[in-house]
């Protein structure tokens, strides 16, 4: 084992002061491609759901990748490219990108983990220097469009221990082979995975998770965007 030190980094409200797809919506609606409205009340409606700990994955990849379909893939990765630098490095909270950077250069082994789909997240994860990631599969068809289904377990509550399992089965490598693990989350929907890690930060964490992180003592960080 190279690295003693598993580092896992939720993306929205941890990474980043916002959220990605809500910010992918406007930016779509800025080139045209959307009705803003329509999009908006749709994702009001996921993120309640999510909120709650009840979130349709599958139904919400269906809405956001079916807006896609009609455009080719080189289109959709020149906007990706666009959006994350116009959009997405505005949005990225300095304490938290600190902190990513001193694990990084102290030779963690840095995960991105989050529900967002991997068509957004990648570029992010690029942008941010990250080689690893665990995001929602994107299935595609022969023609490389995206179908609107997704493949294998949504890494979405106890989802992202099985993903992240499973991520490390593939590097012939398992939770219990290091010695620090480190997650940072938003979200009492990561939860599960709090559990597993030996250092556990709650990143302007909601109500539930801030209640949890008060009474088991973990760290509280409140960042502010720059």
């Amino acid at each position: 084992m190279t690295h003693s030190t598993l580092v896992l980094f939720d993306l929205d409200y941890t990474l980043l002061g916002g959220d990605t797809q809500s910010t992918w919506g406007n930016y779509l609606a800025d080139l045209g491609v959307i009705d803003l409205t329509t999009y908006q009340e749709k994702m009001r409606e996921f993120d309640l759901a999510y909120q709650e700990g009840k979130l349709n994955v599958a139904a919400l990849l269906s809405f956001q990748m079916e807006i896609l379909r009609p455009y080719s893939p080189q289109e959709l990765d020149l906007w990706r490219h666009n959006f994350v630098r116009e959009r997405i490095a505005p949005l990225l909270v300095e304490e938290m990108t600190q902190r990513l950077v001193e694990h990084q250069s102290q030779g963690d082994e840095v995960v991105l983990i989050t529900a967002t789909n991997k068509f957004l997240a990648a570029p992010i994860a690029q942008f941010l220097n990250i080689e690893n990631i665990i995001a929602l599969q994107e299935e595609c068809d022969a023609k490389g469009k995206y179908t609107g289904r997704f493949l294998g377990t949504p890494p979405y509550r106890e989802g992202k221990v099985i993903r992240l399992r499973e991520w490390l089965a593939e590097q012939k490598s398992s939770l219990e082979d290091y010695h620090e693990i480190w997650f940072y989350s938003d979200s009492h929907n990561d939860l599960p995975l709090f559990l597993e890690a030996t250092h556990r930060v709650a990143v302007n964490p909601d109500k539930i998770l801030r209640d949890y992180a008060v009474r088991e003592k973990w760290p509280i960080i409140d960042p502010k965007q720059h």
